[in-house]
């Protein structure tokens, strides 16, 4: 106890500490809170607000969550955005309106989002070797509305700017899945910075959206109450954020195009195209489409079950790449020490949806609700074979706890043949690992959110243990 005690505030400390160190260091500035996008903006171009309320996003991969908000044919006038300013402990954001800079910025159609988050990891026990790690992101965002800052209609610009710091826990739970995903984005140990997103979006009518850039696929991936894939706001473990059958193909950060055809804010068919390539920290312009191309088709159906907003979609994925079925993937834990012949060509499929079952009279995007995820992928090269996943989150069913979040959920996963048989004496797997994970979001401040988690895995090593890890996460927002 006494451990995990100074553990807990060692988070918080670490949090306030690293955060102003490494906003300091690094001078790119970005992001655009959805909040307070300007008017005609779509409303998910930016990251999810730091306390997810009512999801507006689709939930199936959509390598266009950036940029499929786009407006209905007759849409009611916008909410004034809130401002950046006001007293410190109301304000949305820490630093303010960094004395009218902001506001103004905004009415000129840029918006800027700064946020840290540090997640202290403890593997109570079990596991591959019982630890206590910390470490840290700083996420920059920078949205632009075309129209407003003088270039022409329907254009929009995205960019995403990070910086991680310090040792990822999920090396020591012997765990494929990461007890914590955000700690291993873009790359899981060592300081290093990124940028891991540059889309230009194009609106060619209110029903027909395009895309090109390097696009950043995490965030993109913001299924409805697991927080978003990123795992900075709900669930800390990849098994509750991305479907595993997906990462073998999907890069992290990666060049693409695509479009995508609308019906009101949900995008009901996208086709999107990736490099297969992962080049999150450097520009990648040197092996540009050399090593094989990913496509991406989703179809995804907004219901109305019980009169309250859902989703339900499929999700494919083929990549022409030739893997070894132990190569590195962004989403998962290296596997290391072993060799393996490869072979080209990789697909996965998913079924997904979200419903909300409860949203409050008075507010409806105060709502909390259930998700899920079902895959298959193939034999080989994917070390997976199957996948499932199932969770509740949303809004706090505390009444006077508004801007809490909450969520509970399991994963399993099974493993290929092909991997288990690899190296069976020298590093031998289960034929499958699960897990569950229990979190809740406690809103400080509206600019600052502490997140006490617990998990309980039974990991696909065999020589590591069933294991129990506790987590803390603070994150604020500048």
């Amino acid at each position: 106890m006494r451990k995990l005690y100074f553990g807990l505030l060692a988070a918080v400390a670490v949090g306030l500490t690293h955060t102003s160190r490494g906003a300091a260091q690094n001078p790119i500035a970005a992001p655009a809170p959805p909040a307070a996008l300007p008017e005609g903006a779509p409303p998910a171009a930016a990251q999810p607000p730091a306390i997810p309320t009512q999801p507006v996003s689709p939930g199936a991969f959509d390598a266009l969550q950036g940029i499929t908000g786009c407006a209905p044919a007759e849409p009611p006038a916008p909410p004034t955005p809130p401002p950046f300013g006001g007293p410190l402990l109301e304000r949305q954001k820490f630093l303010g309106d960094w004395g009218g800079a902001r506001e103004r910025l905004r009415e000129r159609g840029i918006t800027f989002d700064i946020y840290s988050t540090n997640v202290l990891g403890d593997v109570a026990n079990g596991g591959s070797r019982e630890s206590l790690q910390q470490r840290g992101r700083i996420d920059y965002l920078m949205h632009v509305d075309g129209e407003k800052a003088g270039l022409w209609k329907g254009a929009f610009i995205d960019l995403h700017a990070e910086m991680a710091y310090g040792t990822a826990i999920s090396g020591y739970t012997g765990a494929l899945e990461p007890a914590s995903i955000a700690q291993i984005l873009p790359t899981p140990n060592g300081y290093v910075g990124a940028l891991t997103g540059v889309k230009f979006t194009q609106a060619l009518s209110e029903r027909l959206i395009t895309f090109v850039g390097k696009i950043n696929t995490a965030e993109a991936f913001n299924q409805p109450f697991t927080g978003g894939a990123l795992g900075i706001d709900g669930f800390l473990n990849g098994g509750l954020t991305i479907p595993a059958v997906l990462v073998r193909t999907i890069p992290y950060s990666t060049y693409g195009a695509g479009f995508a055809y609308l019906k009101g804010a949900d995008p009901v068919f996208s086709f999107s195209i990736f490099d297969a390539n992962n080049t999150p920290t450097r520009d990648g312009f040197d092996t540009f489409f050399d090593n094989g191309v990913v496509f991406v088709p989703q179809i995804n159906v907004p219901t109305k079950f019980f009169g309250l907003p859902g989703h339900q979609g499929i999700t494919g994925s083929y990549s022409t790449k030739r893997y070894g079925i132990i190569d590195r993937t962004a989403f998962i834990n290296p596997i290391l020490g072993l060799a393996a012949p490869t072979k080209s060509g990789s697909w996965a499929l998913t079924y997904n949806f979200d419903q909300t079952l409860y949203a409050a009279p008075d507010n409806p995007k105060r709502s909390w609700g259930t998700f899920g995820n079902l895959g298959l992928a193939d034999q080989n090269p994917s070390p997976f074979r199957w996948f499932a996943n199932i969770g509740f989150g949303g809004s706090s069913p505390i009444a006077s706890r508004k801007l809490d979040t909450f969520g509970v959920g399991y994963y399993y996963l099974g493993l290929n043949n092909a991997l288990q048989n690899l190296a069976p004496r020298v590093l031998p797997f289960r034929d499958h690992e699960q897990g569950v994970e229990l979190f809740y979001n406690c809103a400080v401040t509206r600019w600052c959110h502490i997140t006490p988690d617990v998990q309980f895995v039974i990991p696909a090593q065999k020589r590591a243990d069933a294991l129990t890890v506790f987590g803390l996460r603070a994150k604020i927002d500048f």
